[in-house]
């Protein structure tokens, strides 16, 4: 069946004479080593009462310092939340809202990783809209445009400087949340390269995993029959033309630079490819979406608390065993941008040839092979196989089979760090 689907899915582009296109970025991007001097004139050209995000571990740094004395100097007001804490409690939103619920807040810098990005993005929302964060989950339910956000990431993979999306943890919910709409997309996304050389080399390793697996997921994304209309209402729509040029720059930058960044974390040149490539690979899944290992790794990382990059690095081999013959042909395409592909062979050797790759960077820089390694017991892959399928704005975007027992294969396999337990489709 899913042989079926995904074969009706590329045929239809094929046919297609003009697919329909979109480009969902930020109003400026900014890729450069020292851009973030340039802040002061981004920020004071979108408002005078500013809003800080920020989280403990980066507001005394003394380039963050810089960035935070020269920017309020420019300001008519600042008002800093630095309490950011990891995968954006909702207590969090909470507290940032009412920070300022008695102040005049017209525009957001947020310095710092996913989190921090993804809690601006919140907070602007709802100082806008109102409401409570639950209001929102879901796709295209942001009723317009919300605070001007600046984005300035301070790790290299989450890509949410450019995207779409804030990814949330709701203690009533046994998984993370999203809220996804174009009107979450940053003003400005500022990516100083700089500001990742304090990151140590676990969170470069998984922050940059991160990525790879946003490239990755996004090429081999289903296609998807589209209108215009899907263009406006829908956020994913499925392995298309931008997609697969962002994803291919990313996975191409990503296999020269992100391990030679986690050995040296000083290597700037590394650190700038890959930074840049987790910009390219946030645009990718931007618009195709992500898939199957980010839909697994909801439940588990709220049940294990273990890192985002880390959970979706750790799935990713075996959910690409599950599509080594549907999607042969693409993977054939990523073993190219890797520097795989040598000599005359058939598209599912280059396939596992891309799987094998896979590994073997993701062991290098320390992401472990099974979910029992990070504390999943046996006994709750059931229940993380249910929590599974409730993610469907992500397993719609999978080009395999993606019922209860295909997840549970797939959670199977990765306990117990055996890929040959996968069955392709």
């Amino acid at each position: 069946m899913a042989l079926d689907r995904h074969s009706r899915g590329i045929a239809m582009l094929k046919s297609m004479k003009f697919q329909p296109k979109t480009l969902r970025t930020p109003r400026q991007t900014i890729v450069a080593i020292g851009s973030r001097k340039d802040l002061v004139k981004i920020c004071s050209r979108e408002g005078a009462d500013l809003l800080i995000v920020t989280d403990q571990s980066l507001v005394g740094l003394p380039l963050i310092q810089e960035i935070i004395q020269s920017v309020s100097e420019a300001m008519e007001s600042t008002t800093i939340y630095s309490w950011a804490k990891t995968d954006v409690p909702i207590s969090d939103i909470d507290d940032a809202v009412e920070l300022c619920q008695s102040k005049k807040i017209d525009v957001i810098l947020a310095i710092g990783g996913g989190t921090v990005i993804d809690l601006a993005k919140m907070v602007g929302l709802l100082l806008i809209h109102g409401g409570r964060p639950e209001d929102y989950y879901g796709e295209d339910k942001v009723p317009g445009p919300t605070i001007p956000l600046i984005a300035v990431p301070t790790t290299a993979g989450t890509g949410s400087e450019v995207t779409p999306v804030a990814v949330i943890t709701d203690p009533n919910r046994a998984l993370k949340v999203g809220v996804s709409s174009v009107y979450l997309i940053p003003t400005f996304a500022v990516i100083d390269p700089t500001l990742t050389l304090t990151c140590p080399p676990s969170v470069t390793a998984h922050s940059g995993t991160d990525a790879l697996c946003h490239a990755i997921e996004s090429f081999l994304a289903r296609p998807k029959e589209l209108t215009a209309s899907h263009l406006v209402d829908t956020v994913f729509i499925g392995q298309n033309a931008t997609t697969d040029s962002y994803a291919l720059q990313a996975i191409t930058a990503l296999a020269k630079n992100l391990e030679k960044s986690w050995r040296n974390g000083d290597d700037l040149d590394a650190r700038s490819e890959v930074a840049q490539a987790a910009m390219w690979a946030g645009l990718a899944f931007a618009h195709g979406g992500t898939g199957c290992p980010h839909a697994m790794q909801y439940p588990i990382g709220a049940t294990t608390r273990t890192p985002h990059g880390l959970g979706v690095g750790l799935l990713l081999p075996y959910v690409l065993a599950q599509l080594k013959i549907i999607c042969a042909e693409r993977m054939g395409q990523l073993a190219e941008a890797v520097g795989l592909v040598q000599g005359q062979k058939s598209a599912l050797e280059f396939a596992e040839e891309f799987i094998q790759w896979c590994e073997a960077l993701l062991e290098r820089i320390g992401i472990p092979k099974s979910l029992a390694d990070i504390g999943v017991n046996q006994s709750e892959l059931p229940i993380i196989a249910e929590r599974t399928l409730l993610v469907t704005r992500l397993l719609q975007n999978h080009p395999g089979s993606s019922d209860y027992d295909a997840i549970l294969m797939l959670l199977t396999a990765a306990w117990k760090g055996e890929r040959s337990l996968v069955i392709p489709d």
